[in-house]
């Protein structure tokens, strides 16, 4: 997930800040070797970068790391969720969303394999531990999805963490459903079901079959989010990340229909 951008002018090479021993660390940065890009949709792409001799980045579930760019002198900053599990070795995968005028966005369209690009972090986070909630309900919005595909894998991958997982995921079509293999994996699981509502679809009838069932066409709204509660086979923890504006709803929706602030989390 992308968060807030902020700018400044560009600092001079003896006060950089860079380091280049692949180690990740939230006071300095680090530079890491991009070694993929695959691009998932005409303004998203997944980025996979090195870590050396099969180390692990060192993130908690939901923290997110800081990218620096330099755009016509300026420095600019974002954050970022790796998508990747924590307990990945030797690499991590970031999923960026550009955008045509976004400053950052003309940095990262520039990126290529093999270039060197700086990292820092982690910060923030989102505390679990197996079994903590009955069941995670995932409210997402396009690369919102971000955080909650480590998640998402660790609950899968932990065979005595027995937590149900219901993720709704908000598209504008079905084309811009980002990670589907994955979550098409992860859907397979006994714990875990997927939701997709789609903005911009005229018919279910245009998907493939298995994507049929559980999806809807409008925009999510109180009462879908009531309906899915209402289906929860536990009582369930509400997780949020998209917009500001998305997850700004998500929270009035929630609050009309009576969670309280310990009741949900938002990234």
């Amino acid at each position: 997930m992308g968060r807030g951008q902020s700018q400044k002018r560009q600092k001079p090479p003896d006060e950089e800040e860079a380091s280049s021993n692949s180690k990740l660390t939230p006071e300095r940065f680090t530079a890491f070797i991009i070694s993929s890009v695959d691009q998932l949709t005409e303004d998203t792409y997944q980025y996979k970068f090195e870590l050396p001799e099969n180390s692990h980045l060192g993130l908690s579930l939901g923290q997110h790391i800081v990218l620096r760019g330099l755009v016509n002198g300026l420095e600019v900053q974002r954050a970022y969720t790796p998508i990747t599990p924590v307990n990945a070795e030797g690499y991590f995968e970031v999923l960026i969303k550009c955008y045509e005028t976004g400053l950052m966005s003309q940095y990262i369209k520039s990126w290529k394999e093999g270039d060197t690009v700086f990292w820092r972090g982690p910060f923030g986070g989102f505390p679990y531990a197996a079994n903590q909630y009955g069941e995670l309900l995932m409210l997402v919005s396009g690369t919102g999805l971000a955080p909650m595909l480590p998640i998402l894998r660790y609950i899968t991958e932990n065979e005595d963490d027995e937590t149900f997982v219901t993720l709704v995921g908000c598209f504008r079509t079905f084309e811009n459903i980002y990670m589907k293999s994955l979550l098409q994996d992860q859907s397979r699981f006994w714990n875990i079901r997927t939701l997709y509502i789609l903005s911009q679809e005229h018919s279910l009838e245009d998907l493939p079959w298995s994507f049929q069932e559980n999806t809807r066409i409008g925009r999510i709204n109180e009462k879908i989010i009531k309906s899915v509660m209402n289906t929860c086979r536990r009582q369930p923890f509400v997780l949020i990340c998209g917009s500001v504006t998305f997850s700004e709803d998500m929270e009035k929706y929630l609050k009309a229909i009576g969670l309280k602030e310990e009741s949900y989390f938002i990234f």
